[in-house]
């Protein structure tokens, strides 16, 4: 990822009207360095990062409401893409479309537009939302990366009994044998 996030930048900085201003890895890292540099236009994307971009999206729009952000998804997980387009993102390009697209979307949100590309909007619209709450999701976003229910309690402030709770719940609700199989139902459908 660190080629690709290289080559984003590059693609960027090569316009005259561009200006990158900083490039990471890791979304924990987005809303200080965005209030340090105040950008514009952050470009996260969110098929790296998932729930985490999504989180990173709404706290970015809350702490600096004047930066836009655009994200970057596909249209094969039209269940993160509908998620992200709940968050206050003024733009989003489909991963697999051209560059100038990507420029294009930036150049529109610089001046104020909403701008969804038509691939990501029909995978979105012909999605049912996800039957888990934000914090369903959020627990097993964490369980799919490995957490424990212990890590998922520490890292959320929860006791280790809610986050098994929750994810009973879900494994209840999309009608899952085990936690893999839930995390499988949840990732096939773009909700992590």
């Amino acid at each position: 990822m660190s080629l690709l996030r290289g080559a984003l930048a590059a693609l960027l900085s090569g316009e005259g009207d561009i200006e990158v201003v900083a490039g990471m890895a890791t979304g924990d890292r987005v809303v200080p360095t965005a209030v340090r540099h105040q950008p514009d236009i952050a470009v996260l994307d969110v098929e790296q990062g998932g729930l985490d971009v999504l989180t990173t999206a709404q706290a970015l729009h809350e702490r600096l409401p004047e930066c836009r952000v655009v994200v970057l998804a596909t249209a094969q997980r039209p269940g993160l893409v509908r998620r992200a387009l709940d968050v206050p993102v003024a733009g989003a390009v489909d991963k697999d479309a051209q560059p100038r697209r990507l420029l294009a979307t930036i150049r529109q949100v610089a001046k104020g537009k909403r701008t969804i590309d038509p691939a990501l909007a029909v995978a979105a619209i012909g999605v049912a939302g996800s039957p888990l709450t934000p914090r369903e999701l959020t627990v097993l976003d964490l369980a799919s990366g490995g957490a424990s229910p212990t890590e998922i309690a520490q890292r959320l402030f929860l006791s280790r009994g809610t986050v098994c709770n929750y994810l009973s719940r879900v494994m209840t609700k999309l009608e899952a044998r085990t936690r893999i199989d839930a995390i499988r139902i949840a990732a096939e459908a773009g909700w992590i």
